[in-house]
């Protein structure tokens, strides 16, 4: 008889009476003992966060959950006033919204700022440094007519609040590495490329965050979507005490107006 294949993980086992996870005794040494956000902080890495990292990743997850009436959050509630009978179907209608406008800056700015400190050999060490670099990003983007991922913000004009205070969290943890470095700096030095001035967003300092604390950029998106399912919840959680799904969808539905097909030439 062929020997049975083995599937490896550090992950979650389970046997007869113990259940364990990354090692640990998942009743005794995990629950009660660790915070969700260190745990998967802790999954993600398959290594257990310092305190300050900790600190920092929980301040993403905090600064992306919800933000209001976004089309994720209105996609949600839409979705649960159709079919109240699955929850889960409106979670990932919202989830899945998560993308190059809303969430995916986090990854895209991510992305941005690791590829373009992949095209040095010498990091900056000052700010006349990291600026001279930002000019030359900011530069190029522009020549190619693409948009700097993290720059700019439909409703904070006068800077998102989030930004600044990510910032000063991860300075304080001595955790303000070069992606958040180079990301200042662009905020810097754009508006004399581009003539005019242009918030951070918070997405983008999420993800020049995240990229700081090594975490895998293939999964920066993943941990948008993390902190915004807890904001989805929220957004049901307030439709079953004040519902307002109804309403968006009958002043649609009673305000639409018929006109003639307009077939493509």
């Amino acid at each position: 008889m062929a020997d049975k294949p083995e599937y490896e993980t550090a992950l979650g086992a389970s046997s007869r009476d113990k259940i364990t996870l990354l090692g640990q005794d998942l009743a005794q040494d995990v629950m009660g003992e660790v915070g969700f956000g260190e745990l998967a902080f802790w999954l993600a890495t398959q290594r257990r966060p310092s305190k300050g990292e900790t600190r920092v990743f929980e301040a993403v997850l905090a600064a992306l959950a919800d933000h209001g009436f976004t089309p994720t959050a209105i996609v949600t509630r839409l979705t649960y006033l159709s079919a109240p009978d699955s929850v889960q179907g409106a979670l990932a209608a919202g989830l899945l919204g998560g993308g190059s406008r809303f969430l995916g800056v986090t990854e895209d700015c991510g992305r941005f700022l690791h590829d373009v400190l992949g095209t040095v050999e010498d990091q900056p060490t000052d700010e006349a440094g990291w600026d001279a670099l930002a000019s030359t990003t900011v530069e190029s983007v522009r020549a190619q007519r693409k948009f700097v991922p993290g720059l700019g913000h439909h409703v904070h004009k006068d800077g998102d609040p989030r930004t600044a205070r990510l910032f000063e969290i991860a300075a304080e943890e001595g955790l303000r590495g070069p992606h958040l470095e180079l990301f200042a700096a662009i905020g810097r030095v754009h508006p004399q490329v581009l003539g005019k001035t242009l918030p951070l967003n918070g997405a983008g300092v999420c993800g020049a965050a995240l990229a700081d604390l090594g975490l895998p950029l293939e999964l920066l998106r993943g941990f948008a979507l993390l902190a915004r399912t807890a904001g989805l919840i929220g957004q049901l959680a307030e439709e079953l005490r004040h519902p307002v799904a109804n309403d968006i969808f009958l002043s649609v539905d009673l305000n639409n107006r018929s006109v003639a097909p307009d077939p493509e030439v």
